[in-house]
């Protein structure tokens, strides 16, 4: 049973990771490092609780804060959107081979399940914030992201606390993009009949 939740918890870790890969990560630390129903101590990926890999992420989140401010939507669309997608997808990794580490010795799934889970997230919460800053102006398309660390920081800590809503973001985040792709054909398919 202990497995299964390791499983649910990677996966909203990952998931959550996809969405903003930050806080997620600073969440999982704190509460593994305060024991709370999640413990890296004692496995190969202990510094996921250690002061300098929390420290790093917290710069981390400050670089990018500092860079999405200067360079606004353009930060999403460019080149530090794939440097953004990468880290989101390696924290991902890393965070459900910790979840998995808890109670087991084999790990290392947990690496490509969360690549795989933190690439969907990212995927359809990113396409859905490049939908949403497109009908909003400036001021309010720059408040995004902080919507998007919300959602990342709450999709993490629920996964901690209550690992089965772990599987039901992920699933949350599949439906969103594909109805996002669905109506996405049907604007276009509209517009091919007025021709």
């Amino acid at each position: 049973m202990d497995t299964v939740l390791d499983i649910l918890t990677g996966i909203g870790l990952a998931s959550a990771a996809g969405i903003r890969p930050f806080l997620p990560g600073l969440a999982a630390g704190a509460f593994a490092a305060a024991d709370l129903t999640i413990d890296f101590e004692g496995t190969d990926l202990a510094f996921l609780e250690g002061s300098g890999w929390l420290l790093a992420l917290v710069v981390a989140l400050i670089a990018l804060v500092l860079v999405e401010r200067t360079q606004g939507a353009k930060a999403d669309s460019g080149p530090i959107g794939t440097v953004v997608m990468i880290v989101s997808m390696g924290v991902g990794a890393l965070l459900f081979a910790g979840a998995l580490a808890d109670h087991s010795g084999t790990w290392w799934p947990g690496l490509i399940g969360g690549v795989i889970c933190a690439f969907i997230a990212y995927r359809a919460s990113h396409q859905l914030l490049a939908r949403t800053r497109a009908r909003l102006d400036d001021e309010a398309a720059a408040a995004l992201n902080v919507y998007a660390e919300g959602a990342g920081l709450l999709t993490a800590v629920l996964a901690i606390v209550a690992p089965p809503l772990g599987l039901v973001a992920l699933l949350g985040l599949i439906w969103l993009e594909v109805s996002g792709r669905r109506r996405s054909g049907e604007k276009y398919a509209g517009l091919r009949i007025l021709r």
